[in-house]
């Protein structure tokens, strides 16, 4: 159909393609499996070098006046960890280094993804569940480490009134064990929407008549999507915190 559409002068295109996961090597089509190098690899990697190049190199100086990579390297460090201080405590200061990690590297990734020909790993439900999941495990294996049975009345609203509890329970519950979900979902979902609609308004910019307001709309969905890939990354960040301040301090 869309080779049909091709040839009688229509419009073909498909957003979703940039979204395949294809092996680096090999030919095309060839299966991927779970030890097959990708182009979610080969970005992934990338966005694990920019961390590097960044903290590791951008900082071996330390130099009293910092230099513009130092500048930028100090100035997300300061930020992540205001962030961690404010919102855990400084009983949550201490997993600091893990939180850190996880904006960098999503940040990193969006970002990166935004490059023309690029792949996005964070658009992908398998790359964010699995740093969803980590989180997840993480802070109720916490939880339980450090308050013991304690750690449940996190689901447990004292303040409530007495027959309302048991209702409420369960709704705490569910809403915990959904906690992973969300926070994969809306990571991966924003970043595949925003990267659908660029490539929609690409295919566009193909016709004649409507190609300047197609590129316009180009401009102005990219700036978006420039804006999306911090706050996605910020916003992952602090739930991750928010969860783990639950995990430090479960009673409600």
């Amino acid at each position: 159909m869309a080779e049909e559409a091709h040839a009688e002068g229509g419009l073909s295109f498909h957003p979703m393609d940039q979204f395949i996961v294809k092996p680096l090597f090999g030919e095309a089509g060839d299966p991927v499996g779970m030890l097959t190098i990708t182009n979610s690899t080969l970005w992934m990697a990338l966005a694990v070098l920019c961390v590097i190049g960044l903290f590791v190199l951008g900082t071996r100086g330390r130099a009293i006046i910092p230099s513009r990579t130092q500048s930028v390297a100090e100035l997300a460090y300061g930020f992540v960890y205001k962030m961690v201080e404010d919102v855990t405590g400084k009983d949550g200061v201490k997993y600091f280094p893990y939180i850190f990690t996880l904006f960098l590297f999503i940040l990193f990734a969006n970002f990166l993804a935004l490059i023309p020909t690029s792949f996005s790993p964070t658009s992908h439900i398998a790359v964010t569940a699995v740093l969803a999941f980590a989180v997840f495990f993480a802070v109720t294996i916490l939880g339980f480490v450090k308050n013991g049975t304690a750690f449940l009345g996190l689901f447990w609203v004292s303040s409530a009134p007495l027959v309302l509890r048991p209702i409420l329970a369960v709704i705490e519950i569910i809403s915990y064990f959904v906690r992973p979900v969300s926070h994969s979902i809306r990571l991966a979902g924003n970043i595949m929407a925003g990267h659908a609609v660029l490539k929609v308004f690409a295919g566009f910019a193909a016709i004649t008549a409507i190609a300047p307001l197609s590129i316009l709309g180009i401009v102005a969905i990219y700036g978006l999507e420039v804006l999306v890939a911090g706050i996605q990354a910020y916003v992952f960040t602090i739930l991750t915190c928010v969860y783990l301040k639950d995990a430090l301090h479960p009673s409600h």
